[in-house]
């Protein structure tokens, strides 16, 4: 996949859509299936645009949602789902300056020579959100390409979207988030050295060097870790402060993976997150926190022993 982060004059056309794509949700998947099948008729390549910082980030900081992807997780779901190229539009006063008409004249036209466009039905762009549709599809005729509008996807009666994915990450409702997202919601990040408590009470973790700063879930979880073989693990994640050490300012994900005794420092791992057991709690001393931990450990293996049995349940 081609990473570009400043615009040239494009040497080769394009079907494009744009978004942030946090979380690459449902919604967004459609976009991309939509984009690749159209680049494909049209012999282009197919194309997404999105933006680093999130324009919300760089507005209000302090009010921005929480992340759902980091920029690395979303450029590797969108090569998934068959995007070749990328344009990353650094989000900066300048950025947002830029009035709708030469958002489309050096952008969208000189920039990634689109022939194609594909956007949601609530696409504005430009200085003060001024651009819509109606000016998109002038300036399509225009300069010669087609605008289509991509409609709303639902799940179960609810529009998808990463404001929901959020809501239900929050709630701890797993399986509502995987149906928004179409796969469990996951993080990824590198096997770093921590304080090696979880060795010093028994349970030896993989601590995840994390890009979020402020992830939209925390908790103990069971979840399945890939990265570590041919084949994914199961295991129990701790997302959250560690209240009982009272060290942590930054949320910590650290992952005890399931019979699993090899070193893993520096290995680039994949977090599923599938199932929420509980909040974060303080515990008076660390010999409850063990306790705890082990009692958290046996509800993974019971989770895991009833998905197995489901899974032989439904061949």
């Amino acid at each position: 996949m081609y990473i570009q982060r400043y615009f040239s004059i494009a040497a080769a056309p394009t079907a494009l859509t744009i978004g942030n794509f946090d979380g690459v949700h449902r919604g967004h998947q459609a976009m991309l299936t939509r984009t690749v099948e159209a680049a494909r008729s049209l012999g282009v390549l197919p194309c997404a645009l999105t933006f680093e910082p999130h324009p919300r980030e760089f507005f209000a900081p302090d009010q921005a949602p929480a992340r759902l992807t980091s920029l690395r997780e979303k450029l590797e779901l969108l090569k998934s789902h068959g995007i070749e190229r990328v344009q990353i539009c650094r989000f900066d006063y300048r950025f947002a300056q830029i009035a709708a008409e030469e958002f489309i004249e050096r952008i969208i036209y000189h920039g990634l020579n689109a022939k194609w466009m594909l956007v949601g039905e609530d696409f504005r762009f430009g200085a003060r959100r001024a651009g819509d549709l109606t000016m998109l599809k002038l300036a399509g005729t225009k300069h010669g390409f087609e605008v289509e509008v991509q409609p709303v996807v639902m799940a179960n009666g609810a529009r998808v979207s990463s404001t929901a994915v959020r809501e239900a990450l929050t709630a701890g409702e797993m399986m509502h988030a995987q149906r928004l997202l179409g796969r469990p919601y996951s993080i990824s990040g590198r096997v770093v050295h921590n304080d090696h408590l979880g060795r010093k009470l028994g349970f030896p973790t993989a601590n995840i060097l994390m890009k979020h700063n402020r992830p939209p879930l925390q908790g103990i979880y069971a979840v399945e870790v890939r990265g570590v073989g041919d084949h994914s693990w199961p295991g129990v994640a701790s997302l959250g402060v560690r209240p009982t050490i009272g060290c942590d300012l930054r949320p910590v994900l650290e992952v005890h993976l399931l019979d699993f005794n090899r070193e893993i420092y520096g290995a680039h791992l994949c977090v599923d997150f599938l199932h929420k057991f509980r909040d974060e709690e303080k515990y008076v001393d660390v010999e409850t926190l063990r306790r705890q931990i082990a009692r958290d450990v046996d509800n993974t293996k019971v989770f895991f022993k009833h998905q197995n049995q489901n899974l032989r349940n439904r061949r």
